[in-house]
């Protein structure tokens, strides 16, 4: 009859020639287990683990004969079922799911001792001692440590909710800000109204004199008209009142058609307007939403640049990530004074003091009333004037929630003098 070492060693060979087997067989006892779904979105590798490190472990213990020397073999086991808890938290399982996870490999090696038969009977105990040591103390650890990440987790959650209670704090004192700038911005564009319709009213108005009196006329009415949807899309958005509506999307065809509608705009400004991406571009979204994202950043970027352009791409994302697509707006405007690192709220802030040339504008034809008045035979001076930015903040706000609720994340850099560049990556496909 073979040593109880033979017996032992013969079985740990064993099982290195079979651990493949093994752990196919405990991958499709985890496959067909319906209360195990974690694992269903992990390839092999991540699905592994330390497992076969544990097996290994199992392997190094019936070779070795001294009690030391297994009791070493048994702290490595420790420190990888320690891990193999880590992994599977980060992974994103539950507490039940690991605890299942290693019962299931549990079964599978029982299974193959059994199927082995030691001739020595003693060998057939000895492994059987060792695998349970191994395993209960494997699945102890691997739990005990799964179990302390979570409850740092919800340490953290803790954290989060205060920072969180804080942010919305912060979030209202803002809100409040964006509605009371709304505000401000309908009153000038009103009191200009008003100055110009008084202007107008003036008899024996020279007519250069009633021509600008006209012009900012139709542009403040404008302004208006636009201000007051930015404020009614905003407050519908901040309501929940806009539903997704998912369809395919051609959105090179989206692209063009509305690069080709803002262009004349750009051009009046002496500003290019280039667009560029694929020529056929379908993916999942909503083609009105996703046409106000873009046409509110275009916009804004026509209001703010003085010089140069706006520059418009779409397609595949950096990296060629099958689940995400990017549309960017790049323009070579004075920047929203605020570094690559701040988020997209700051910078709102930042959009919020900018939306002040309607006081300018105010100011300017009042004087121009009081010139013309004055000295009805004399032109008045051409007005300080540039191309409205007013509801800057509201334009960003509906762009931040638009993104919300297509489930797509913005990124902005800005530096001044140079530019600003926003990101939106969106999803290409939703789920039904």
């Amino acid at each position: 009859m073979a040593s109880l070492d033979d017996e032992l060693i013969a079985l740990a060979n064993h099982l290195q020639s079979r651990r493949e087997a093994i752990l196919r067989a405990w991958r499709i006892a985890i496959n067909r287990d319906p209360a195990l779904t974690s694992s269903d979105a992990l390839p092999y590798v991540d699905l592994y683990d330390h497992i076969p490190a544990l097996l290994s472990t199992f392997e190094r213990q019936l070779r070795s004969s001294q009690t030391t020397a297994v009791e070493a073999q048994i702290e490595v086991g420790q420190a990888h079922a320690a891990a193999h808890g880590l992994q599977r938290w980060q992974q994103g399982y539950d507490l039940r799911e690991v605890t299942r996870e290693l019962g299931k490999l549990n079964e599978i090696v029982v299974a193959e001792l059994e199927g082995y038969r030691c001739v020595n009977a003693q060998a057939t105990r000895e492994s059987n001692r060792l695998w349970a040591s191994l395993c209960s103390t494997g699945i102890e650890e691997s739990v005990a440590q799964f179990f302390q990440l979570q409850q740092q987790e919800a340490a953290g959650h803790v954290k989060d909710l205060e920072a969180a209670i804080q942010g919305i704090q912060q979030l209202e004192k803002q809100r409040a800000d964006l509605w009371r700038e709304a505000a401000h911005d309908l009153r000038g564009n009103l009191g200009v109204v008003a100055n110009a319709t008084v202007g107008l009213s003036q008899s024996g108005l020279p007519e250069p004199t009633r021509d600008t009196f006209v012009r900012i006329l139709m542009r403040n009415v404008t302004s208006l008209h636009h201000l007051l949807n930015d404020v009614t899309e905003l407050a519908r958005l901040q309501a929940g009142g806009e539903q997704r509506r998912v369809e395919l999307v051609d959105v090179s065809a989206l692209m063009q058609q509305l690069c080709e509608g803002i262009r004349s705009v750009a051009q009046e400004g002496n500003l290019f307007l280039h667009c560029s991406g694929p020529d056929r571009f379908a993916v999942q979204g909503d083609e009105v939403k996703i046409r106000r994202i873009a046409q509110n950043l275009i916009l804004n970027a026509v209001k703010f640049t003085r010089q140069g352009g706006i520059t418009v791409t779409w397609g595949d994302s950096e990296g060629n990530d099958p689940k995400r697509w990017r549309l960017c707006i790049t323009d070579t405007g004075p920047g929203f004074h605020s570094g690559s690192d701040q988020p997209l709220t700051q910078a709102l802030e930042k959009a919020q003091q900018q939306a002040t040339e309607v006081r300018h504008v105010e100011a300017n034809t009042q004087d121009l009333l009081a010139a013309a008045t004055a000295a009805k035979g004399r032109t008045p001076s051409a007005t300080r004037t540039a191309r409205g930015s007013t509801g800057e903040g509201l334009g960003l706000s509906i762009v931040k929630r638009l993104c919300d609720l297509l489930d797509a994340t913005i990124e902005m850099t800005s530096e001044t003098g140079v530019g600003t560049n926003f990101r939106i990556l969106l999803p290409r496909h939703y789920g039904a």
